[in-house]
Protein backbone atom coordinates (compact mmCIF):
# COMPACT_ATOMS: atom_id res chain seq x y z
CA UNK A 1 0.00 0.00 0.00
CA UNK A 2 1.28 3.30 -0.79
CA UNK A 3 2.07 5.50 2.24
CA UNK A 4 0.77 8.61 0.47
CA UNK A 5 -1.75 9.13 -1.66
CA UNK A 6 -2.76 12.71 -3.57
CA UNK A 7 -6.47 13.16 -4.20
CA UNK A 8 -7.49 15.52 -6.71
CA UNK A 9 -10.91 17.52 -6.87
CA UNK A 10 -12.62 20.60 -7.65
CA UNK A 11 -13.06 23.18 -5.13
CA UNK A 12 -17.01 23.64 -4.80
CA UNK A 13 -18.56 22.90 -1.25
CA UNK A 14 -20.16 19.52 -2.74
CA UNK A 15 -16.72 18.44 -4.55
CA UNK A 16 -14.95 18.98 -0.84
CA UNK A 17 -17.33 17.30 0.98
CA UNK A 18 -17.64 14.22 -1.60
CA UNK A 19 -13.71 13.97 -1.28
CA UNK A 20 -13.55 14.24 2.30
CA UNK A 21 -16.28 11.15 2.03
CA UNK A 22 -13.86 9.35 -0.25
CA UNK A 23 -10.90 9.58 2.19
CA UNK A 24 -12.92 8.44 4.98
CA UNK A 25 -13.89 5.58 2.97
CA UNK A 26 -10.40 4.67 1.75
CA UNK A 27 -8.86 5.64 5.26
CA UNK A 28 -10.55 3.16 6.84
CA UNK A 29 -9.04 0.73 5.30
CA UNK A 30 -5.70 2.43 4.32
CA UNK A 31 -3.96 2.47 7.89
CA UNK A 32 -1.15 4.46 7.99
CA UNK A 33 -1.63 6.04 4.22
CA UNK A 34 -1.96 9.86 4.68
CA UNK A 35 -4.16 11.32 2.28
CA UNK A 36 -3.69 14.71 0.82
CA UNK A 37 -6.02 17.29 -0.88
CA UNK A 38 -5.61 18.96 -3.98
CA UNK A 39 -8.18 21.50 -5.25
CA UNK A 40 -7.93 22.49 -9.43
CA UNK A 41 -10.27 24.72 -10.72
CA UNK A 42 -11.62 23.56 -13.97
CA UNK A 43 -12.66 24.90 -17.47
CA UNK A 44 -17.29 24.89 -15.99
CA UNK A 45 -15.56 26.52 -12.57
CA UNK A 46 -13.47 29.38 -14.62
CA UNK A 47 -16.37 30.00 -17.19
CA UNK A 48 -19.12 30.37 -14.64
CA UNK A 49 -20.81 32.31 -17.40
CA UNK A 50 -21.19 29.92 -19.79
CA UNK A 51 -24.12 27.45 -20.75
CA UNK A 52 -23.30 24.50 -20.85
CA UNK A 53 -25.44 23.35 -23.21
CA UNK A 54 -24.41 25.94 -25.79
CA UNK A 55 -20.70 25.18 -24.85
CA UNK A 56 -21.52 21.10 -24.64
CA UNK A 57 -20.19 19.95 -21.27
CA UNK A 58 -17.80 17.30 -21.78
CA UNK A 59 -14.80 17.07 -20.18
CA UNK A 60 -15.22 20.72 -18.43
CA UNK A 61 -15.28 20.00 -14.95
CA UNK A 62 -13.08 16.73 -15.79
CA UNK A 63 -10.47 16.83 -17.87
CA UNK A 64 -7.90 19.06 -15.68
CA UNK A 65 -8.70 16.46 -12.67
CA UNK A 66 -7.69 14.06 -15.55
CA UNK A 67 -4.35 15.70 -16.58
CA UNK A 68 -3.62 15.74 -12.94
CA UNK A 69 -3.53 12.32 -12.84
CA UNK A 70 -1.64 11.36 -16.11
CA UNK A 71 1.24 13.87 -15.11
CA UNK A 72 1.39 11.84 -11.82
CA UNK A 73 0.31 15.07 -9.39
CA UNK A 74 -2.54 13.60 -8.42
CA UNK A 75 -3.17 9.44 -7.63
CA UNK A 76 -6.93 9.72 -7.22
CA UNK A 77 -9.60 12.13 -8.82
CA UNK A 78 -12.67 12.53 -7.16
CA UNK A 79 -16.08 13.25 -9.62
CA UNK A 80 -19.80 13.58 -9.53
CA UNK A 81 -20.21 10.41 -11.80
CA UNK A 82 -22.90 12.31 -13.83
CA UNK A 83 -20.48 14.82 -14.98
CA UNK A 84 -17.83 11.88 -16.17
CA UNK A 85 -17.78 11.91 -20.11
CA UNK A 86 -18.16 7.81 -20.78
CA UNK A 87 -15.02 8.10 -23.12
CA UNK A 88 -11.91 7.40 -20.73
CA UNK A 89 -8.74 8.76 -21.49
CA UNK A 90 -5.83 6.17 -22.13
CA UNK A 91 -4.41 5.27 -19.35
CA UNK A 92 -7.06 6.15 -16.42
CA UNK A 93 -9.74 4.06 -15.27
CA UNK A 94 -12.56 4.72 -13.06
CA UNK A 95 -11.77 2.36 -9.57
CA UNK A 96 -14.86 2.44 -8.04
CA UNK A 97 -17.83 4.70 -6.47
CA UNK A 98 -18.62 5.06 -3.24
CA UNK A 99 -22.20 4.02 -1.79
CA UNK A 100 -24.81 5.70 -3.67
CA UNK A 101 -27.24 8.54 -2.30
CA UNK A 102 -30.18 9.29 -3.02
CA UNK A 103 -31.03 9.93 -6.92
CA UNK A 104 -34.05 11.67 -7.35
CA UNK A 105 -33.91 15.27 -8.42
CA UNK A 106 -35.28 17.92 -5.87
CA UNK A 107 -37.43 21.06 -7.39
CA UNK A 108 -36.85 23.61 -4.79
CA UNK A 109 -39.55 26.62 -5.66
CA UNK A 110 -39.76 29.77 -3.88
CA UNK A 111 -42.75 29.19 -1.10
CA UNK A 112 -44.79 31.60 -3.13
CA UNK A 113 -44.89 30.09 -6.31
CA UNK A 114 -46.97 26.57 -6.00
CA UNK A 115 -46.96 26.10 -9.63
CA UNK A 116 -44.08 28.02 -10.83
CA UNK A 117 -44.14 30.12 -14.05
CA UNK A 118 -40.25 30.63 -14.52
CA UNK A 119 -38.05 27.56 -13.58
CA UNK A 120 -33.92 28.05 -13.89
CA UNK A 121 -32.20 24.70 -14.98
CA UNK A 122 -29.53 24.18 -17.59
CA UNK A 123 -29.82 20.59 -17.68
CA UNK A 124 -31.74 19.45 -21.42
CA UNK A 125 -32.87 16.11 -19.11
CA UNK A 126 -34.66 18.25 -16.35
CA UNK A 127 -35.69 20.65 -18.69
CA UNK A 128 -37.56 17.95 -20.81
CA UNK A 129 -39.11 15.75 -18.35
CA UNK A 130 -40.38 19.30 -16.15
CA UNK A 131 -42.41 20.18 -19.38
CA UNK A 132 -44.52 17.29 -18.18
CA UNK A 133 -45.99 18.70 -15.32
CA UNK A 134 -45.22 22.33 -16.00
CA UNK A 135 -46.53 22.93 -19.90
CA UNK A 136 -47.03 26.41 -19.12
CA UNK A 137 -43.11 27.16 -17.48
CA UNK A 138 -40.82 29.61 -18.99
CA UNK A 139 -36.87 28.05 -18.64
CA UNK A 140 -34.23 29.39 -17.94
CA UNK A 141 -30.03 29.27 -16.75
CA UNK A 142 -28.98 29.07 -13.79
CA UNK A 143 -25.23 28.44 -12.75
CA UNK A 144 -23.13 28.33 -9.39
CA UNK A 145 -22.91 26.18 -6.56
CA UNK A 146 -25.64 24.73 -4.36
CA UNK A 147 -25.71 27.37 -2.01
CA UNK A 148 -25.21 30.06 -4.89
CA UNK A 149 -28.22 28.81 -6.83
CA UNK A 150 -30.40 28.67 -4.02
CA UNK A 151 -29.97 32.30 -2.48
CA UNK A 152 -30.43 33.27 -6.56
CA UNK A 153 -33.80 31.57 -6.01
CA UNK A 154 -35.21 33.07 -2.77
CA UNK A 155 -33.93 36.28 -4.54
CA UNK A 156 -36.80 35.67 -6.97
CA UNK A 157 -34.55 35.66 -10.12
CA UNK A 158 -36.55 32.45 -11.08
CA UNK A 159 -38.93 30.55 -9.64
CA UNK A 160 -37.48 27.02 -8.77
CA UNK A 161 -35.06 25.23 -9.77
CA UNK A 162 -34.13 21.45 -9.62
CA UNK A 163 -31.26 20.21 -7.60
CA UNK A 164 -30.00 16.75 -6.88
CA UNK A 165 -31.11 15.64 -3.52
CA UNK A 166 -27.93 13.67 -3.22
CA UNK A 167 -25.97 16.97 -3.12
CA UNK A 168 -28.49 18.47 -0.67
CA UNK A 169 -28.09 15.35 1.18
CA UNK A 170 -24.29 15.24 0.98
CA UNK A 171 -24.11 19.19 2.27
CA UNK A 172 -26.74 18.31 4.95
CA UNK A 173 -29.04 21.01 3.66
CA UNK A 174 -32.89 20.24 4.30
CA UNK A 175 -34.21 23.38 4.18
CA UNK A 176 -33.90 27.31 3.14
CA UNK A 177 -35.88 30.11 4.32
CA UNK A 178 -38.27 31.07 1.65
CA UNK A 179 -38.29 27.95 0.15
CA UNK A 180 -40.03 24.73 -0.30
CA UNK A 181 -37.71 21.47 -1.35
CA UNK A 182 -40.11 18.44 -3.28
CA UNK A 183 -38.84 15.69 -4.24
CA UNK A 184 -39.37 14.09 -7.89
CA UNK A 185 -38.88 10.68 -7.82
CA UNK A 186 -38.34 7.98 -9.76
CA UNK A 187 -41.80 7.74 -10.87
CA UNK A 188 -42.06 11.69 -11.93
CA UNK A 189 -38.19 12.26 -13.04
CA UNK A 190 -35.58 9.68 -14.46
CA UNK A 191 -31.99 11.00 -13.43
CA UNK A 192 -29.28 10.93 -15.19
CA UNK A 193 -26.65 8.68 -15.58
CA UNK A 194 -24.70 8.35 -12.55
CA UNK A 195 -26.45 10.78 -10.50
CA UNK A 196 -25.48 10.69 -7.31
CA UNK A 197 -22.70 8.21 -7.44
CA UNK A 198 -19.23 9.68 -6.55
CA UNK A 199 -16.91 8.03 -9.22
CA UNK A 200 -12.88 7.55 -8.21
CA UNK A 201 -10.87 7.77 -11.22
CA UNK A 202 -7.02 7.00 -10.97
CA UNK A 203 -4.66 5.27 -13.02
CA UNK A 204 -5.72 2.24 -14.59
CA UNK A 205 -2.91 0.35 -13.43
CA UNK A 206 -3.71 1.23 -9.78
CA UNK A 207 -7.34 0.58 -10.18
CA UNK A 208 -7.62 -2.81 -8.81
CA UNK A 209 -6.15 -1.69 -5.63
CA UNK A 210 -8.92 0.62 -4.67
CA UNK A 211 -11.79 -1.76 -6.58
CA UNK A 212 -12.24 -3.79 -3.36
CA UNK A 213 -12.43 -0.76 -1.44
CA UNK A 214 -15.24 0.78 -3.13
CA UNK A 215 -18.83 0.23 -3.14
CA UNK A 216 -20.22 -2.83 -5.49
CA UNK A 217 -23.79 -2.27 -6.21
CA UNK A 218 -23.48 1.25 -6.45
CA UNK A 219 -20.71 -0.02 -9.96
CA UNK A 220 -22.98 -2.09 -10.94
CA UNK A 221 -25.87 0.29 -11.79
CA UNK A 222 -23.22 3.18 -12.66
CA UNK A 223 -21.74 0.65 -14.87
CA UNK A 224 -24.97 -0.04 -16.66
CA UNK A 225 -26.61 3.13 -16.70
CA UNK A 226 -23.01 5.15 -18.30
CA UNK A 227 -23.07 1.92 -21.05
CA UNK A 228 -26.86 3.05 -22.33
CA UNK A 229 -25.51 6.79 -22.44
CA UNK A 230 -22.06 5.70 -24.81
CA UNK A 231 -24.28 3.45 -26.71
CA UNK A 232 -26.59 5.99 -27.75
CA UNK A 233 -23.65 8.80 -28.34
CA UNK A 234 -25.80 11.22 -25.39
CA UNK A 235 -23.46 12.83 -23.15
CA UNK A 236 -23.76 14.27 -19.63
CA UNK A 237 -25.57 17.52 -20.86
CA UNK A 238 -28.37 15.86 -22.93
CA UNK A 239 -32.04 15.32 -22.89
CA UNK A 240 -31.62 11.88 -21.47
CA UNK A 241 -31.75 9.75 -18.32
CA UNK A 242 -30.75 6.14 -17.37
CA UNK A 243 -31.13 4.88 -13.61
CA UNK A 244 -30.82 1.73 -13.01
CA UNK A 245 -32.24 -0.33 -9.74
CA UNK A 246 -33.66 -3.41 -8.75
CA UNK A 247 -32.60 -5.31 -11.66
CA UNK A 248 -35.03 -2.94 -13.97
CA UNK A 249 -33.06 0.25 -16.43
CA UNK A 250 -35.62 3.64 -16.73
CA UNK A 251 -34.73 5.56 -19.46
CA UNK A 252 -35.93 8.54 -20.91
CA UNK A 253 -35.15 10.60 -23.82
CA UNK A 254 -37.46 13.10 -25.70
CA UNK A 255 -38.19 11.46 -28.83
CA UNK A 256 -39.18 7.77 -27.65
CA UNK A 257 -40.44 9.06 -23.94
CA UNK A 258 -40.36 6.81 -20.97
CA UNK A 259 -39.45 2.96 -20.68
CA UNK A 260 -38.70 0.61 -17.71
CA UNK A 261 -36.97 -2.48 -18.90
CA UNK A 262 -35.99 -5.47 -17.23
CA UNK A 263 -32.30 -5.45 -16.82
CA UNK A 264 -30.12 -8.04 -15.07
CA UNK A 265 -27.58 -7.32 -13.25
CA UNK A 266 -24.96 -9.73 -13.46
CA UNK A 267 -23.07 -9.52 -16.55
CA UNK A 268 -19.94 -9.88 -17.48
CA UNK A 269 -18.06 -6.93 -19.53
CA UNK A 270 -18.56 -9.15 -22.44
CA UNK A 271 -22.07 -9.48 -22.07
CA UNK A 272 -22.95 -6.22 -21.08
CA UNK A 273 -23.03 -4.57 -24.67
CA UNK A 274 -25.27 -7.19 -26.13
CA UNK A 275 -27.55 -6.58 -23.63
CA UNK A 276 -27.59 -3.05 -24.07
CA UNK A 277 -28.74 -2.89 -27.71
CA UNK A 278 -31.27 -5.61 -27.03
CA UNK A 279 -32.87 -3.23 -24.50
CA UNK A 280 -32.63 -0.01 -27.05
CA UNK A 281 -33.79 -2.63 -30.10
CA UNK A 282 -37.27 -2.95 -28.00
CA UNK A 283 -37.62 0.89 -28.32
CA UNK A 284 -36.31 2.47 -30.65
Amino acid sequence: MPSRITVVTRGSPLARRQTELTIERLAALMPGTEFVTEIIVTTGDRRSEWSLEKQGGKGLFTSELEAALREGRGDIAVHSAKDLPTDMPEGLAIAGYLAREDAADMLVRRADAPTPRVIATGSPRRRAQARIHFPDAEFTELRGNVDTRLKKIAAGDADASFLAAAGLNRLGIRGWPGLVFERFGLDRMVPAAGQAAVAIQTRAADAAMFAPMLDAECARAATIERRFLARLGEGCHTAFAAHWENGRIHLFRDDFGRHTLSFPPCLSEAELDGAVDAALRRIL
